[in-house]
């Protein structure tokens, strides 16, 4: 998304009329920024490209580009077997797919983006590339090494972002904790942080995808020093059986992410904790899973999502047979969920009768949904309003919750 938000902004500063999945279809020209990462994503850019080629040759569009990880990584499959796309470009070719425009890339609009998202919140990139070997993961084939923005450039952008409107930016990168170790010889992900925070008018700072080992716990001084860095982490663990952990190449072992967990809670009291995790890598058992879901039970996270394996080619885990078959795999998703299902609802309760400060995000069927300080964007849970007032997204309003569910809550303006 946010490299389509800054391909729309150079576009747009070249006088070219951009818009972000137009439901008009008044465009002639047609940009498919696609992922590669797991197999869902490849089916559905997949799917997307096919549209596309399908409206160009009823003469509905004249161009069709393709851009993106899943075109870095298997242009020449694509080429062979999707006629009908015009150009096909890598994720680190946006000055060519400029050219066909013929426009110039324009180096002082760093931070000038389009935004996609509603414009109360936006995705801050911090970094590009993982330097990171996991087992599972295609991303270095796909975005190369890490590679950091400056601190300066930054802030500049988010300062930009705050002028059109933003409130809340989620810091995002293939892997937040290892920022700065590229230009600055160390990490500095808790001086970048110290500095957003200090952007006027910046509300709310949230962090995405941060590595467990060698976590810089300094980060958590910075969370406690700002108010308006939002008290969540989201940090993926993928499994918690000790074999799991070292087939996958986690560098970390099950009794230091405990470890980890209860010092993270007692150097931030109250922090929302979000993780992802992997079901059906090869080899797992069913003691794995049931230690995965132990494991969960005692660390009661208070936001997990569960993905199933997907074997992807150019992996170190691709070496490994895929030996549990797409239904097994998802059977154990939805085990591993049903103990965080309960576990949510148990913590959703406990939320009943509280105040919380919650940002607006949209109107719909006639109630408004808002989200706490410990809720993300789409992935987490929402606060549901119920009343006759006018709100608007972006709209910070205090609520009294009155009711919860597994994955929402209900409550009333207070």
């Amino acid at each position: 998304m946010v490299d389509s938000e800054v391909l729309s902004g150079q576009l747009a500063a070249n006088e070219i009329d951009v818009v972000h999945e137009s439901t008009k279809r008044d465009h002639n020209i047609v940009v498919v920024n696609t992922c590669g990462f797991i197999d869902k994503a490849k089916e559905e850019s997949i799917n997307t490209i096919l549209e596309q080629v399908e409206l160009k040759e009823r003469g509905k569009l004249d161009k069709v580009y393709v851009t993106g990880c899943l075109s870095e990584r298997y242009r020449g499959d694509l080429e062979s077997e999707i006629a009908g796309v015009d150009a096909w470009f890598g994720t680190m070719e946006l000055p060519l797919i400029l050219k066909k425009f013929d426009a110039d890339y324009k180096a002082e609009l760093i931070g000038e983006r389009l935004l996609a998202t509603p414009s109360h919140y936006a995705y801050l990139k911090i970094a590009e590339g993982c330097n990171r070997t996991c087992a599972f993961c295609a991303i270095p084939l796909m975005r190369g090494q890490h590679v950091s923005k400056p601190i300066e450039e930054l802030v500049a952008e988010a300062e930009k972002l705050v002028k059109s409107g933003v409130k809340e930016i989620m810091l995002i990168a293939q892997e937040l904790t290892y920022y700065g170790l590229d230009l600055y010889k160390q990490r500095r992900l808790g001086d970048l942080m110290r500095a957003l925070a200090q952007v006027e008018g910046l509300q709310w700072i949230r962090l995405h995808y941060a590595y467990p080992t060698k976590f810089p716990m300094e980060i958590l001084d910075v969370m406690n020093e700002f108010p308006n860095i939002c008290k969540y982490l989201d940090m993926p663990l993928q499994h918690a059986a000790n074999g799991m952990l070292k087939a996958m190449k986690r560098q970390i072992t099950r009794e230091e992410i405990e470890d980890l967990v209860h010092a993270i809670r007692e150097k931030v009291p109250g922090i929302a904790l979000r993780t992802t995790l992997i079901a059906g890598f090869p080899g797992e058992t069913e003691d794995d899973v049931e230690e995965l879901k132990g494991f969960l039970e005692r660390m009661r996270f208070d936001r997990v999502g569960v993905f199933t394996y997907s074997h992807e080619e150019g992996t170190s885990a691709y070496e490994l047979e895929d030996n549990i078959p797409a239904e097994e795999k998802e059977r154990r998703a939805q085990d591993i969920m049903a103990v965080q299902q309960e576990i949510s609802l148990e913590k959703n309760q406990e939320m009943v009768g509280k105040v919380f400060k919650v940002i607006v995000d949209k109107k719909e069927s006639g109630r408004y949904l808002a989200r706490t300080e410990f809720d993300s964007v789409e992935v987490d849970n929402e606060v549901i309003i119920n009343t006759t007032k006018r709100l608007k997204p972006g709209d910070f309003v205090e609520v009294r919750i009155t009711k919860a569910f597994d994955y929402d809550l209900e409550g009333e303006l207070v």
